[in-house]
């Protein structure tokens, strides 16, 4: 027992350090590594540049006194309750889901791994449309249960509606990324866990999870980030946090200085997040360390707990992807039925494919390079290059796209309202979604394979080309597709940056929304969740048959 015990506690202890990859010095990044990520990071600091500038205009007096503002420090702490509450919340319904769709005999699991991901198509402003019309007060809902004598729902405008809905839209980041992580992970560990008498629930908790800590993080990161910098759900459901208080700020002051502060306080709290996350992630290596081909974990038999866990995703995809299915549909029938004209929406989902494919590569390529500093060439630099490469991401889209009119009006008029300065916005604001799931796909990636294509006699970018790369794909894919996902929807950037006549589904949207026409917003909703489903499909549905086997239940 004794033995045993001990084993249980190195076992534990290794699996929530794992090994510090690399004994000796590394070596220095080759030019090609280096060189890209250092533009990478330069093209970064532009729009924290035009918030600097623009926020020390009045002086360093007026920006401290807008700093000190009561109303400022509650709309800090606003934004953060948020964004804490919704990534918390996106965690705890993520794993079990990705756990659920990998690892398990769950019923039709290919296709819960679908639904489950579909969420992320949705644009806030629809998902917040969508749970007031459904949710709120005289709402859907409610008028279905008025002839049962329920005359008023709870309140759900606020806090409780924001982190509701956001949860519900952004946990797919999570999703996608430790499940990529779980198909990837070799069951080595877990397998010894339990051949030392450890049970299938402690072997999660101290084995499984520990090494999904990368993916998790990263998803996470990306939740909060995007919490931070949301306009459409907080401003429909009426929580003020730092996005809404800027876009008011942009829209109703002519002068446009406190909304540069605001926006330059909401870089330095991402800032603060991201060194916190820097600080508690450690160095740990997460790939095999022993020799020999990985395995396919066995699946999981969930035995009497199939049919909760059947429910669980049932009702987790229901609230996010069949209700708002649902309200679309039936604002499309209520419109078509009282004779409302549906405009031709081809050309627009044209637009808007063709721009989001250019925005996935562009992305992707240039988070390969910052993810192989980071992780191959751990240093001051690499850390400094990954933590500005998540800046972007906070930014308010408005922020972000008048800063960069701002730019091309003024130091690159060849490029102002071209389709390339709004590929560059897209880039600097979704850069951390493909950083994050191509860090976490290298951290599996054995330095000993890339060692070893090295001593056969080739150089680094051919070894990066053909071994790293293509080992690294899944998370490579994946942070493409959230890029993807991502572009369609995005609004702020799209709206000022477009070109002359250039329009998308999301801007179809957004004008039918905004002026209350919601049966006619709802074809291009639902055009726009039918389009961006294909390479969700590609990502969760394209899964290996071979070397499976039956494992035992918890």
């Amino acid at each position: 027992m004794a033995a045993g015990g001990i084993s249980e506690r190195v076992l534990g202890r290794y699996a929530g350090r794992g090994r510090e990859a690399g004994g000796g010095r590394r070596p220095r990044p080759p030019v090609f590594v280096w060189a890209p990520a250092l533009l990478v990071s330069l093209g970064l600091l532009l729009p924290p540049a035009y918030l600097i500038v623009r926020s020390l205009d009045g002086g360093l007096l007026d920006f401290w006194e807008v700093v000190s503002e009561a109303n400022t420090l509650l709309v800090l702490g606003r934004s953060v309750l948020l964004a804490a509450t919704v990534t918390l919340a996106a965690v705890s319904v993520a794993v079990p889901l990705a756990w659920l769709t990998v690892r398990t005999d769950l019923p039709a699991r290919r296709l819960w791994a679908v639904l489950g991901a579909l969420p992320l198509v949705i644009p806030s402003y629809v998902g917040g449309f969508v749970l007031i019309s459904a949710l709120g007060p005289r709402g859907m809902l409610q008028g279905s249960l008025e002839r049962f004598g329920v005359e008023r729902l709870p309140e759900i405008y606020g806090f409780p509606g924001a982190a509701l809905a956001l949860t519900l839209f952004t946990y797919p980041y999570v999703f996608l990324t430790v499940r990529s992580a779980l198909k990837n992970l070799d069951p080595a560990m877990e397998e010894a866990s339990r051949i030392l008498g450890v049970g299938a629930f402690r072997t999660f908790f101290r084995v499984t999870l520990p090494n999904l800590r990368p993916a998790i993080v990263a998803g996470a990161l990306l939740v909060t980030l995007y919490t931070l910098s949301d306009f459409g759900v907080v401003s429909l459901l009426q929580y003020n946090t730092f996005s809404r208080e800027i876009y008011i700020q942009y829209r109703s002051a002519f002068d446009r200085t406190p909304a540069a502060i605001l926006g330059l306080m909401l870089v330095c709290l991402t800032a603060t997040i991201l060194f916190v996350e820097g600080r508690t992630r450690g160095r740990a290596a997460y790939h095999r360390s022993a020799a020999g081909a990985a395995r396919r974990a066995g699946t999981v038999a969930l035995g009497a707990w199939r049919w909760p866990a059947l429910g669980f995703c049932f009702g987790l995809v229901s609230l996010a992807l069949f209700v708002p299915i649902g309200v679309l549909v039936f604002w499309l029938v209520r419109g078509v039925l009282a004779g409302e004209a549906l405009n031709p929406l081809w050309q627009a989902a044209l637009n808007s494919a063709y721009v989001s494919a250019l925005a996935a590569l562009a992305t992707a390529a240039c988070a390969l390079p910052v993810a192989v500093l980071a992780v191959r060439y751990r240093g001051r630099m690499s850390s400094a290059v990954e933590k500005l490469s998540y800046l972007g991401y906070a930014l308010p889209g408005i922020a972000l796209a008048l800063s960069l009119v701002f730019f091309g009006a003024n130091y690159a008029p060849w490029a102002y309202q071209t389709l390339w300065l709004l590929v560059f916005a897209y880039v600097i604001n979704f850069l951390p979604q493909a950083l994050g799931a191509t860090r976490s796909g290298l951290l599996q990636v054995k330095p000993s394979v890339e060692e070893a294509a090295r001593g056969l006699g080739k150089g680094p970018l051919r070894v990066l080309a053909g071994v790293t790369a293509p080992l690294a794909s899944p998370g490579i894919l994946a942070g493409g597709a959230l890029v993807f996902l991502t572009t369609m929807k995005e609004l702020p950037a799209t709206l000022l940056l477009s070109p002359t006549g250039y329009e998308t589904l999301a801007m179809r949207v957004w004008s039918a929304t905004s002026e209350a026409f919601f049966a006619r917003a709802a074809a291009p909703a639902l055009l726009l969740i039918l389009i961006s489903a294909l390479p969700m499909y590609l990502l969760t549905i394209r899964e290996p048959e071979g070397g499976e086997k039956k494992g035992e239940g918890p």
